[in-house]
């Protein structure tokens, strides 16, 4: 996303929405997610019945949804740069062009579309049999370890041949590439990267303990995510720059730039191995987040089996992701609005339904529910020190969803039609 928006200028925009709009849109799903203890649609249905707050759920759920159209598609890239390093074949002659490679995989009609099976059939696994506390348990471990890789890169990075132009796009900032566009993408991608907008926080919040600190978390969850993101801005970058490829060219980044930069590494293969493992399992954990979503939906609303719901979910998404993947090949002529159908559910949810859930959701909190429920529910019952609630409040009644708002009308043309009115 940063490549294809203009590099610093994109990041700092970016950075000052994760943190004057992702965390205050957070602590506000995380609380009504613990004070309804229900899914995203049930907690809006016990906060506000009889009411059509209940579609900001409904919207969640089905972005959740479709966010995982296109997102199995990349983890299952995840998967087949795994198996390539595992064969030998992605190393196997010095010098070989990885960008080529990457377009014939991924235009690919078979190959790209059995990974996005398995990964999809990893994560049912999981839902369907519930063992996401050894997943979570997982990841404590593997987490730390794809946070130790991601430094050693950044330092590898650094060090290639015409690195520092790379690190000159990431953090000079060039405003005149600043438009309504960028600023609806960094909008967006502060929401995907904070899992806002989609449900996922509603309903784990919803396990969350009395005792939760919930402003707390919701600094610690932004701080990390920010960081690991300039991490991989660091490493990414420096190497784009050095091997001549295209920053624009998105998410494929990773499975371009970095064989280039391990390549480069001794014990190449290893490396490569680790890293596409973990980043298979972050990805895994972020799928799941986003299954449970539709998942606990389907089986709260329509006293459907745990089991039966899951199964309807992942037969759904695997559809999506069938078309997903078929659009970099056998359907890339197929556009929707000039964008090929991933790209599309890209737009559709990143630029549209998280900001709009996000706004929703602000002045549902900001103008129906009892400012002393709210405290108290945030102050964990006055034990927690909230001194800035009153600025907190004022944000999501006011500042988060006009701001959203103007992003909007900008992007949709429709600011330039207001001025003319006025």
């Amino acid at each position: 996303m940063l490549g294809t928006n203009g590099g610093a200028a994109f990041l700092l925009i970016y950075i000052l929405f994760m943190i004057f709009l992702g965390i205050p849109v957070m602590v506000t799903e995380f609380f009504i997610g613990r004070y309804s203890r229900s899914n995203t649609v049930g907690s809006f249905k016990k906060m506000a019945p009889g009411t059509k707050w209940c579609w900001i759920g409904y919207n969640g759920i089905l972005a959740a949804f479709l966010i995982l159209g296109f997102y199995a598609v990349v983890s299952g890239w995840t998967l087949e740069y795994v198996w390539q390093t595992v064969n030998g074949n992605l190393y196997s002659t010095p010098g070989v062009d990885f960008t080529a490679g990457f377009d014939n995989f991924s235009s690919n009609a078979l190959r790209p579309i059995f990974w996005t099976a398995v990964f999809i059939g990893l994560t049912h696994f999981v839902i369907a049999s519930g063992v996401e506390k050894g997943i979570e348990r997982a990841s404590k471990i593997m987490m730390p370890l794809l946070f130790f890789i991601l430094v050693v890169m950044c330092v590898r990075s650094v060090t290639l041949p015409n690195a520092e132009a790379g690190l000159v796009y990431l953090f000079k900032p060039d405003f005149s590439k600043l438009t309504s566009s960028v600023v609806l993408s960094a909008v967006g991608q502060a929401f995907f990267s904070l899992s806002l907008g989609m449900g996922c926080l509603i309903t784990y919040s919803s396990y969350f303990g009395k005792d939760t600190n919930m402003l707390a978390t919701a600094w610690q969850v932004t701080i990390i995510n920010t960081f690991v993101a300039v991490l991989a801005g660091i490493m990414i970058f420096p190497a784009v720059f050095s091997f001549g490829i295209a920053p624009s060219a998105g998410a494929q980044l990773v499975f371009i730039t970095l064989p280039n930069v391990f390549e480069q590494l001794p014990f190449s293969s290893l490396w490569s191995l680790i890293f596409y493992i973990l980043l298979a399992m972050a990805a895994l954990t972020s799928t799941i987040s986003l299954h449970e979503v539709v998942t606990a939906y389907i089986h709260e609303e329509f006293r459907m089996t745990r089991k039966r719901a899951a199964w309807l979910v992942s037969i759904g998404v695997f559809i999506l992701g069938i078309l997903s993947s078929l659009s970099f090949g056998l359907l890339k002529e197929f556009t929707i609005g000039g964008l090929i159908f991933f790209d599309a559910l890209d737009y559709l949810t990143a630029k549209i339904m998280l900001p709009l859930g996000g706004m929703l959701t602000c002045i549902f909190v900001g103008t129906r529910v009892d400012k002393k429920i709210l405290k108290a529910e945030l102050t964990n019952e006055g034990t927690i020190k909230f001194r800035l609630f009153s600025i907190y409040v004022f944000f999501m009644k006011y500042v988060s969803p006009i701001a959203i708002g103007i992003v909007f009308l900008n992007e949709l043309g429709l600011l330039d039609q207001l001025k003319k009115l006025f």
